[in-house]
């Protein structure tokens, strides 16, 4: 099994002696036997922290998305939490007077790496604020889930960037989140660079389940490593009047509403013959979110080969299809997505607006889709001198 940067800094808890301390983590921020990460510190021997901070979902994970996560005390030990997810734009970003008490802040969040997958934007805004404060920045490096060798998907446009679109990267990066903080460090000309506490143990072909390590949920429709896994694609649902299995014990697997004939999508993705994954006629029924209680036809979505496999072609390939059956099933999301009204949510995701215009002409996304490769192979050079973890020869 592998150690994460936790377990390492757990066997070093001296290194906190002294240190007037804050944590940013959330509930998937556990040691190698499970403990959460400020009752592993304490256990250790490490002084307890003065604050604990939490992303989106909040500090234990028990809120939907885009449901705001109030501020308050932590259950287990007293200690106050503050939220970076609140009920305005405003709350993402913490302002440097936060860490005016403190010396050091430390960051583990357990990132899925996708572009759009929050903590990555707020581990680095909130780095940004505490070293503007002249507070060290700690970050505990935790495996990428997708891998750190397959790249996949365009690099966003200028003008497309929002709390889902905080980076340029592509949308499947092949980073951990130590890495990426470095890029930004990098990209930003930080006077100080975060310290990564690099783990032992984890190689770049590395998916999770040759981790060695129990699936932690890192937000509550993440529950299995396979859901990560087709997340980058699936996510891709949230732009649109279909279900992307919220509600149901399958999230980002399930995708389809009560107009899909769920053979009919089925067999116009088995035409995509896309690599390492089946799409599984089928019926569910979600209890909340979009089209709680009722019947939805649609796919399931079944990886058969993990290395083979491409989510966000995939994800693509399934809008595509679902907008030619059902186009009104399939329409696009209207209200404001990630507190942002003035832009459509695909746009924010894709970090341009080429999808869309693309499936509203009912235009196949073939040829954009080709022309990712020389996104992906920009940022593969950019991103060598910043890799922890080396590649393989």
């Amino acid at each position: 099994m592998i150690a994460t940067g936790l377990d390492l800094l757990l066997e070093d808890p001296k290194s906190l002696h002294g240190r007037r301390y804050g944590v940013l983590a959330h509930s998937a921020a556990v040691s190698a036997d499970l403990l959460p990460i400020h009752l592993a510190l304490l256990e250790a021997g490490a002084e307890i922290p003065r604050l604990l901070v939490s992303p989106e979902h909040g500090f234990y994970g028990v809120e939907q998305d885009m449901v705001a996560a109030a501020a308050g005390r932590d259950p287990l030990t007293g200690l106050p939490v503050v939220s970076l997810y609140g009920g305005t734009p405003e709350s993402l970003r913490p302002k440097p007077e936060l860490f005016a008490d403190l010396d050091l802040l430390v960051i583990d969040l357990q990132d899925v790496g996708a572009r759009y997958y929050t903590y990555a934007a707020t581990a680095m805004w909130t780095a940004e604020a505490a070293l503007t404060a002249g507070c060290e920045v700690w970050v505990l490096d935790r495996p990428n889930p997708l891998g750190g060798i397959r790249i996949e998907g365009n690099l966003p446009r200028p003008g497309f960037d929002s709390f889902v679109g905080a980076f340029e990267l592509p949308v499947r990066h092949g980073l951990t989140l130590g890495e990426l903080v470095l890029l930004e460090a990098r990209r930003r000309g930080w006077a100080e660079t975060p310290r990564v506490w690099k783990m032992d143990g984890w190689g770049r072909e590395m998916l999770w389940a040759d981790t060695g390590r129990p699936w932690m949920a890192p937000s509550p429709n993440l529950p299995t490593a396979e859901a990560a896994l087709v997340y980058p694609g699936g996510c891709l649902i949230e732009a649109t009047q279909l279900s992307e299995g919220r509600g149901t014990t399958r999230p980002f697997q399930l995708i389809g509403a009560p107009e899909i004939e769920s053979q009919a999508l089925a067999g116009a993705l088995a035409g995509a013959e896309l690599a390492g994954v089946r799409f599984v006629p089928t019926y569910f029924r979600p209890q909340y979110q979009k089209h709680a209680g009722k019947t939805c036809g649609g796919v399931y979505v079944q990886v058969t080969d993990a290395e083979e496999f491409r989510p966000y072609r995939a994800g693509i390939e399934l809008l595509a299809a679902a907008r030619r059956l059902a186009p009104e099933a399939a329409a696009w999301r209207t209200e404001a997505y990630e507190f942002v009204a003035d832009r459509p949510a695909i746009d924010l995701l894709v970090g341009d607006d080429a999808l869309r215009l693309r499936l509203e002409a009912d235009d196949h996304p073939g040829e954009w889709v080709t022309g990712w490769r020389a996104d992906e192979e920009a940022f593969r050079a950019e991103r060598r001198g910043i890799l922890i973890y080396p590649e393989a020869d």
